[in-house]
């Protein structure tokens, strides 16, 4: 995989787990719209521990030529809205969202979608880490909610639960 293109959620998460630069031994770069940035150093200014993504080589500031009037009217954040525009400019990057309803919207529109627990699904495919389990715990102690389905769902295919 060459690029991803990523919303706040998975940066975020994958910031407080310790595992953001899994991103950069997954991807050539990982590009973030401005409308990320902002959403990352609102919650900055606001006292939230973020990543500062300016310390990141791999990452890279790229915006979409335009969103669409329509989307405005979908109940998505500025950054989602972003993302999605972005990503169906250049379809065949792997595109990193969380919220349920991008994530439909953008695999409707058949976009390569990977959330933050598919990336823990990758690292331990590629041996960067050796367990998804503690990390799986560690998202929910940063904030994520997993049913335990979800959850369950996760470690099995990771093998990790029969």
């Amino acid at each position: 995989m060459d690029i991803a293109i990523s919303n706040t959620s998975p940066l975020l998460y994958l910031y407080r787990i310790g595992g953001l630069a899994w991103l950069a031994q997954l991807f050539a770069e990982v590009w973030v719209p401005e409308a990320v940035i902002a959403e990352l150093e609102t919650g900055r200014r606001r006292g939230y521990d973020v990543p500062a993504l300016e310390q990141y080589s791999w990452v890279k500031r790229v915006n979409p030529r335009h969103v669409p009037e329509e989307w405005l009217a979908l109940d998505l954040g500025p950054g989602e809205l972003a993302v999605l525009a972005l990503a169906f400019e250049h379809r065949e990057q792997v595109v990193l969202l969380d919220d349920l309803l991008a994530r439909r919207i953008a695999q409707a529109a058949g976009l390569q979608v990977w959330g933050t627990l598919r990336v823990l699904l990758e690292v331990k495919a590629q041996g960067i880490i050796s367990e998804v389990a503690p990390y799986v715990d560690k998202l929910v102690q940063a904030g994520m909610w997993l049913s335990d389905d979800i959850r369950r769902r996760i470690l099995r295919l990771a093998g990790e639960m029969a």
